[in-house]
C-alpha cells in the first residue's frame, strides 16, 4: 500500500493499481475518448446536435466557426461514428446532407450536460443561461456518479482498480 496521504476529492488506487508509481495510464480510456472528441468545436457542434441542430450551415453558425473548420469537424464525427449524415431536400433545392446522433453520439449526453452543469456552477455567477428540466415533471436535471447499486458517489468514495481491458502486468526480469 502506498504510504502517501491521499488528497481530497481523489480515487483511492486499489490492488496492483497502488502505489502510482508502479503503473502508467497508458491504454487510458479517457485519452482515446478525448483523441475522438479533442477540439472546442467538436464539443460544440455535438452539444448543438443534442438541441437538435441539423443542418450544416446552422452549426456553422450556431458554433461560431468557419464553414471549412465545421466541414473538418463533422467530418471527424461523422467518421468517429458519433454523427450520421442523412440526405435532404426541400422544394425546389439540391440535396443536401444533415446530421443526426448516432446511439453512440447520444451516449456523450452525460458528459455534456457534467460539462455544462460545472460551467454553470463555477463560471456563471448570475446564473446558468440555460437549464434543463425532466419533460415529465419539470424538475432540474444534474449530471452524478451512481454505481450500478443506485447509491450516489462522491470521488473520494471511488476505488480505482483493474479492469477487463487493461494489459497484463510483464514480469519483472
Amino acid at each position: 500500500m502506498d504510504a502517501s496521504p491521499r488528497a481530497a476529492h481523489t480515487v483511492r488506487l486499489a490492488g496492483p493499481l497502488s502505489p502510482r508509481s508502479s503503473w502508467k495510464a497508458s491504454a487510458c480510456s479517457m485519452a482515446r475518448a478525448l483523441d475522438v472528441v479533442s477540439s472546442k468545436s467538436a464539443l460544440l457542434i455535438l452539444r448543438e446536435a443534442f438541441y437538435g441542430t441539423a443542418r450544416f450551415d446552422d452549426f456553422a453558425e450556431r458554433v461560431g466557426i468557419s464553414e471549412p473548420v465545421a466541414a473538418a469537424r463533422l467530418r471527424e464525427l461523422v467518421d468517429e461514428g458519433l454523427l450520421v449524415r442523412e440526405p435532404y431536400r426541400e422544394p425546389g433545392q439540391r440535396t443536401r446532407m444533415a446530421y443526426r446522433l448516432t446511439d453512440k453520439g447520444a451516449e456523450l449526453a452525460p458528459v455534456l450536460i457534467a460539462f455544462m452543469q460545472w460551467g454553470d456552477r463555477w463560471l456563471q455567477p448570475s446564473g446558468a443561461p440555460v437549464q434543463l428540466r425532466h419533460a415529465e415533471c419539470g424538475e432540474l436535471v444534474q449530471a452524478e456518479l451512481r454505481c450500478a447499486a443506485g447509491h450516489v458517489v462522491n470521488t473520494d468514495e471511488l476505488d480505482l482498480t483493474v479492469g477487463p481491458g487493461r494489459p497484463a502486468a510483464k514480469p519483472a526480469s
